[in-house]
C-alpha cells in the first residue's frame, strides 16, 4: 500500500482508517486531491507563514475530505474540517498525529454543523471534493452560501465521472458562476464565484413513508435511498426474527427502520443504533422520535462497524440486524463488511444471531461459514438473500 504522499518538496504518510482492513491497492489520496493541492499552491492562495496563518476570523473550510489529506496538508491554515463520515474523521486525527500535526489546529465538525453560527467572518476560502450524494452537495452548497461573501474563493475537486452537468447547476444555483478546469489524471476542479442571492431553504431532512411500515422516514441528505426505502431493507424487514426481550443492534442503521420497526413491535426490547455518517444517527434519532415519542428504549453511536460499542460493556447482545455497504468512499471493497460480521461476533452473547440481507452475488454466505461455522438462508429473491448465523462460543 503508498502511503507516501509527497509534492512540492513535502511528504506525507497517510493511511486510510482503519489501515490493518485496508486492500493493498488504496490509498488515502487520490488525483483530485493532487489537482486542488497544485492548484492552490501554484497561486498561493494559503500562505504557509505561521504568523499569516494564524487569523482565527477568516479560516479555511475544507469539505468532504475523505482521509485527511487536504486537511493535513494545509493544517498551518488553522482549517475548519466539515464531514458526515466518522471514518474521515478518524482518519484525519491518525494522520495529524502520523505525521506530527497538532490536531488542535483543526475545528472537527460534522455535516450538521450551522456554518452561520460557527463564523465570524466570511471565510476566503473553500476546499470542497465532490461527495458521491448530490443531496449532501446540495444541502452543503446552501449551508455554505449563507456564510461566504464575493471574497471567498470557491475551489471544489472530483473525478471526471463526478463533474457532471447537475453538480454544475448546483454550484450555479447555489453559490454563483461556475467553470471548471481542464481533465488531469481523470479529475477536474470546479471555481465558483459567489453572486449575493437570496439564500434557499433546505429541503432536509425529507419525509419518506411505505405502506410496509407503520411510521414515516426522517431522511437527511446523506442518507442511503433518501428518497424511498430501500429494497434491501424492505426484504429483510419481512424477515425479523423474535426480539421480546432483547438487546438489538440495527448496524449500519441508515435512517433506522429496522432498528425502530422492532422497537415497534417488541415493547421491551432496546436498540442500539450504529452507523458512520452523522446525518444517519440524525435520521434515526428523529424518524424514532416522531414515532413513539421517546428515546428510551435506544442507545446510538456513530462509529466505525462497532469499534465505539465494543469499547462498552457487557457485550451481551441477542440479535444484530445488518445491511452491509459494499464501498468506503468513493472505492468499492468489501472490507467494510468483514469488519461488521467480526465486530458482531465480538459484541454478540452465545448464543446470539447475526441476521443480514445483501446482494446475491456477494460472497458474504462464505464470510459468515468462516467467522461462524456456518448460516442457513432464510428468504431470496431474484438479487437479495436474508442470511442467519449464530454465535456458538
Amino acid at each position: 500500500m503508498n502511503t507516501h504522499f509527497s509534492a512540492f518538496e513535502r511528504t506525507l504518510h497517510l493511511e486510510r482508517y482503519p489501515a490493518k482492513h485496508q486492500h493493498v491497492s488504496l490509498q488515502a489520496w487520490d488525483s483530485a486531491d493532487e489537482y486542488i493541492i497544485q492548484h492552490i499552491e501554484d497561486c498561493n492562495l494559503i500562505s504557509t507563514s505561521s504568523e499569516k496563518s494564524s487569523n482565527k476570523d477568516t479560516p479555511l473550510i475544507i469539505l468532504n475530505d475523505e482521509f485527511g489529506a487536504l486537511s493535513c496538508w494545509f493544517h498551518s491554515a488553522k482549517p475548519v474540517f466539515i464531514s458526515d463520515s466518522w471514518i474521515s474523521h478518524k482518519s484525519l486525527m491518525t494522520n495529524m498525529l502520523i505525521n506530527d500535526l497538532n490536531p488542535e489546529s483543526i475545528t472537527f465538525c460534522d455535516a450538521l454543523t450551522n456554518l452561520a453560527t460557527l463564523m465570524p467572518a466570511a471565510p476566503k476560502l473553500v476546499l470542497l471534493k465532490i461527495p458521491r450524494s448530490l443531496a449532501l452537495l446540495e444541502y452543503q452548497l446552501i449551508n455554505l452560501s449563507k456564510v461566504i461573501n464575493e471574497d471567498t474563493k470557491v475551489v471544489a475537486a472530483g473525478k471526471v465521472k463526478s463533474v457532471q452537468n447537475s453538480v454544475l447547476k448546483l454550484f450555479e444555483k447555489h453559490i454563483g458562476k461556475t467553470t471548471t478546469s481542464l481533465a488531469k489524471k481523470k479529475s477536474r476542479l470546479i471555481f465558483s464565484q459567489f453572486e449575493t442571492k437570496e439564500p434557499h431553504v433546505s429541503p432536509y431532512p425529507s419525509i419518506v413513508e411505505d405502506p410496509l411500515i407503520p411510521f414515516a422516514l426522517h431522511n437527511h441528505a446523506n442518507v442511503f435511498c433518501r428518497d424511498h426505502l430501500d429494497i434491501g431493507a424492505r426484504i429483510l424487514l419481512k424477515n425479523l426474527p423474535n426480539a421480546e426481550g432483547a438487546r438489538v443492534i440495527d448496524l449500519g442503521c441508515g435512517n433506522g427502520v429496522l432498528g425502530v420497526s422492532i422497537l415497534d413491535k417488541y415493547k421491551d426490547a432496546h436498540v442500539t443504533f450504529v452507523d458512520e455518517s452523522f446525518m444517519a444517527i440524525e435520521s434515526a434519532k428523529q424518524t424514532l422520535l416522531a414515532h413513539l415519542g421517546s428515546l428510551d428504549r435506544a442507545s446510538f453511536f456513530v462509529s466505525n462497524c462497532l469499534e465505539e460499542v465494543l469499547k462498552e460493556e457487557p457485550r451481551d447482545y441477542s440479535l444484530v440486524l445488518c445491511n452491509p455497504p459494499f464501498h468506503q468512499q468513493n472505492a468499492v471493497t468489501d472490507h467494510v463488511a468483514t469488519q461488521m460480521f467480526s465486530d458482531s461476533k465480538s459484541a454478540l452473547k452465545q448464543g446470539g444471531e447475526l441476521r443480514i440481507v445483501g446482494n446475491r452475488h456477494l460472497d458474504y454466505h462464505q464470510k459468515l461459514k468462516k467467522l461462524f461455522g456456518g448460516y442457513q438462508v432464510i428468504d431470496s429473491n431474484k438479487k437479495f438473500s436474508v442470511l442467519s448465523t449464530y454465535k456458538a462460543r
